[in-house]
This record gives C-alpha cells, sequence and structure tokens, in this order.
C-alpha cells in the first residue's frame, strides 16, 4: 500500500494556492521559498501530476489543483477540530484546585450533589468543599469560592447571577394526613403538628413574613436544622415547610393549604470579581450556574 502524502505538503499546497506565490507562502509558514518549491514537487511526484505552471505571471494551478482545493480544505478543518478536541481535554484535566461551595442546608444536600456529580466528570482533577448552613458566608473575606442564595449580595465586589425562582410551600407526609387529615385554613394548623425553628427564624421571617409559621408557639417540634426538619417531615411527624421541586419528587407528601401557604423566592448564584481569573472557581461557577438554572427550569445567563 502506497503512503500517502505528508500533512505539511498539504498545508504548502493550501498556502499556495490561496496566495498565489511561493514566496508569500514561504512567509505565511515562515519556511524559505527553495522549501517551498520543494514542498510542491513533492507532492506533484506522490500524485503522478503537475498542480501549477509556471509563467511570467506567476504559478497558474491546473485543472487539478482547482479539483483538490474542497478536498484539502475539508482536510484542514478536520485537522483543526482534531487539534481543538485534543486541547479541551488538555484543558478541562489542567483545571485543578479546591472550590469551596455555600449553600442552604436542604438545596446542598437535595439539589447540588448531582450536579457536582457531573462537574467530577468534567472536570476530574477539582475537589469539593460544602459549606450547608443558613448563615451567609462573606464572599469578600474568603470564607467560600462560591455561594448559591435566595437573595442578590449587596457588596460591590461581587459577582452575582439571578437564576430563577422556585416555590416553597407546606407539606405533610401521606400517613400523617391519613392518620390526622389536613387543616383547611392557617387558624386551623394550631391543631396539628408543626415542624419549625427552634431559635433561629432568620430563614422563615426574611422567605415569608407575618404568615402563621413564624410563630415559634405553634411548632410542636423545634430544630433549627433544615435538614433534620426535612427528616422529621418525611417521617410523619407533622406538617413542615419545603421546596416544590424537592416535594414533586416525593409522592408520599402531599400539599397543605396551597393557596395560603406558597411563597416564590429568587435564587442566585455569585462569587467575588478577583475569582473570574481562578480556572477551577469560573469553570464550577459556570456549570452550576447551568444546571441550577435548567433545574429551575429557565435558561442559563449568559456569562459576562
Amino acid at each position: 500500500m502506497t503512503s500517502g502524502p505528508d500533512w505539511h505538503l498539504y498545508q504548502t499546497y493550501l498556502s499556495v494556492m490561496r496566495l498565489g506565490s511561493l514566496s508569500a507562502a514561504a512567509r505565511r509558514l515562515r519556511l524559505t521559498q527553495p522549501t517551498i518549491g520543494r514542498h510542491i514537487e513533492e507532492l506533484e511526484r506522490v500524485l503522478g501530476s503537475a498542480l501549477f505552471t509556471r509563467s511570467q505571471r506567476g504559478l497558474i494551478p491546473t485543472p487539478l489543483a482547482h479539483g483538490l482545493l474542497a478536498k484539502a480544505e475539508e482536510m484542514e478543518a478536520a485537522a483543526a477540530a482534531f487539534v481543538r478536541v485534543a486541547e479541551g481535554a488538555a484543558q478541562a484535566d489542567a483545571v485543578a484546585g479546591t472550590v469551596r461551595i455555600t449553600a442552604s442546608e436542604v438545596f446542598g444536600a437535595e439539589v447540588l450533589p448531582p450536579m457536582l456529580a457531573e462537574l467530577r466528570a468534567e472536570f476530574p482533577r477539582i475537589a469539593f468543599e460544602l459549606d450547608l448552613t443558613k448563615r451567609k458566608q462573606d464572599l469578600l473575606r474568603r470564607e467560600a469560592d462560591i455561594a448559591v442564595r435566595s437573595s442578590r449580595p449587596q457588596q460591590a465586589a461581587i459577582v452575582a447571577k439571578k437564576l430563577g425562582r422556585f416555590a416553597i410551600g407546606l407539606y405533610a407526609h401521606r400517613a400523617y394526613a391519613e392518620r390526622r387529615g389536613l387543616p383547611r385554613t392557617a387558624a386551623e394548623l394550631r391543631d396539628f403538628d408543626v415542624i419549625g425553628f427552634d431559635r433561629d427564624d432568620s430563614a422563615v421571617r426574611a422567605v415569608a413574613p407575618g404568615t402563621a409559621w413564624t410563630d415559634r408557639s405553634l411548632f410542636n417540634l423545634r430544630v433549627d436544622n433544615d435538614l433534620a426538619q426535612l427528616a422529621a417531615l418525611r417521617a410523619g411527624l407533622g406538617i413542615g415547610v419545603l421546596y416544590e421541586r424537592i416535594a414533586a419528587h416525593s409522592p408520599d407528601l402531599v400539599p397543605v393549604l396551597e393557596k395560603e401557604a406558597r411563597f416564590e423566592i429568587e435564587t442566585w448564584i455569585a462569587m467575588h470579581e478577583d475569582q473570574r481569573a481562578s480556572p477551577p472557581v469560573r469553570a464550577v461557577f459556570d456549570g452550576l450556574a447551568r444546571r441550577i438554572a435548567a433545574w429551575l427550569g429557565t435558561r442559563a445567563p449568559r456569562p459576562r
């Protein structure tokens, strides 16, 4: 089997076709004119036919040279794509480091893990640290690299994107509803078991100030940990607050007071503006922005 011409011969042929002379091609490829001439001669030898004729006006492409142009350009495009794929893989492998993410307890435990698994597959050299808390970690003091929040950060040095909105409401386990029934009005909540905060009412008051479940005396189970509240809700201990999208994936949870106790919350992702220069932080920021926006049912904002 006869081997085909080396790729650099095709590159020389394309440059001569596009520029019209050996000297111009030599300047473009940073080679000497005699080298360009030898490349063309070698290619003509392998093909068994002339590609150019010399005249006082310079090089004139033969019909064969014109006929090969489209195929050579396809080869050039394929070679460029080959390099892009290789460079992209190398770049992904080069994005390395630890990224610290802060989010609320329920969002961090119920929503983020599948997204982080996808990001780990895409960037295997990134490690994650999750700080799940209601307290807003200070991005200016670098307590976290990325924050997922329910309100827009106000600091001037913070880069933030609004990803969409999600609803929260009251829910109860089906077994509890069958055993105790469900309230028909907010006033009737006092006749039922309600799960709520203990000492930290900041999250509830920020979302729904003045509602029935901001009254601590209403609660039969008081705990400030949101994951403990969720576990109690799923165990049938009573009625509690939960994200609508999470409840939708739990067929045993039923809504309570849908019209009176449903509120929407904004979702933002934020980082310090200096972190835009950090490849791992920027990769995770952009990746989470796309995935959280998709989870919320909206398009991800364009990167700035």
